[in-house]
């Protein structure tokens, strides 16, 4: 029973220390985020529609084709939503809020940000908990 309860505790060490130096080298080269603003507002007439187009959505739609051809982003609008997906890669959290709060509409949706990890990264962790569990 001891035995068991070592070999669980020294793989959680294990663990921990390569997530902490995953994340040390990760934040050495640039991440990759999941964003999605959602929640776009429905306008109560023509001319606030027309309004909120002008001078909030189609600047927004200008700002986001120019960063997907710098290669900052990559993604897209889902169909018959208010809302934009997008996969920016940035070197901080820092970066990706900066970069929202400068989109005209970053004030009227709503942002769900989810940094990812990517698949290389995962891969050698996981191949990393097999050899540890052999010993």
């Amino acid at each position: 029973m001891f035995r068991s309860l070592f070999m669980v505790i020294a793989v959680l060490s294990f663990i921990s220390i390569l997530s902490a130096q995953d994340s040390f080298s990760q934040q050495a080269k640039p991440m990759k985020y999941l964003v999605t603003g959602t929640g776009g507002p429905a306008s109560a007439s023509p001319a606030d529609m027309t309004a909120l187009l002008k001078n909030v959505v189609l600047p927004t739609f200008d700002q986001l084709i120019k960063l997907e051809k710098e290669g900052k982003i990559t993604g897209g609008v889902p169909i018959g939503d208010r809302a934009f997906v997008f996969i920016v890669e940035a070197s901080s959290n820092d970066e990706v809020d900066k970069l929202l709060r400068s989109l005209p509409i970053w004030g009227v949706l709503k942002w769900k940000v989810v940094p990812l990890q990517t698949f290389e990264g995962r891969a050698a962790i996981e191949s990393k908990m097999v050899e540890a569990t052999k010993k």
